[in-house]
């Protein structure tokens, strides 16, 4: 028995291809996407509270005013990106080892690291899997050599 003509006729089924084909490889490259934005968008927020944090840090004062100078620009920064100064880890370091960061010509190092988490998880699925990017910054800036406690 010989097929019937309605089964050998392709009309119409391109498009039901087009559609099949484009959702299959469509989606995951607009995911693709979206988290390469954010990713970078969680970079240039963790980069910019490092370098913010050392230029404020070595302008300051006092060692202590310094420190809250610093914490204050980098949760500003963090904010601006949408990550939260919160979770954020942020490490002063000084060298050379001196009494303090504030000594003239000493650097002043910042070290930010913060997570970047994927777009679209649900609250339910990230509570249970680390579904986030881990990035981290460092920022070096050298105290004046004219700097003097005033």
């Amino acid at each position: 028995m010989l097929p019937s003509k309605r089964w050998r006729d392709d009309r119409g089924s391109a498009s039901l291809e087009f559609i099949t084909v484009g959702l299959i490889l469509l989606l995951p490259l607009v995911y693709l996407v979206l988290a390469l934005a954010a990713i970078q968008a969680g970079s240039f927020g963790v980069e910019g509270a490092a370098r913010q944090g050392a230029r404020v840090f070595v302008q300051a004062n006092k060692p202590t005013d310094a420190a809250a100078a610093a914490s204050v620009a980098i949760g500003d920064a963090l904010a601006d990106y949408g990550l939260d100064p919160d979770t954020a880890t942020v490490k002063v370091t000084c060298a050379p080892k001196a009494s303090s960061c504030l000594d003239r010509r000493s650097f002043v190092t910042i070290r930010v690291t913060a997570s970047v988490p994927l777009p679209l998880v649900p609250p339910a699925i990230s509570a249970k899997l680390p579904l986030a990017v881990p990035l981290e910054a460092t920022a070096t800036q050298q105290v004046s050599r004219f700097w003097g406690a005033g």
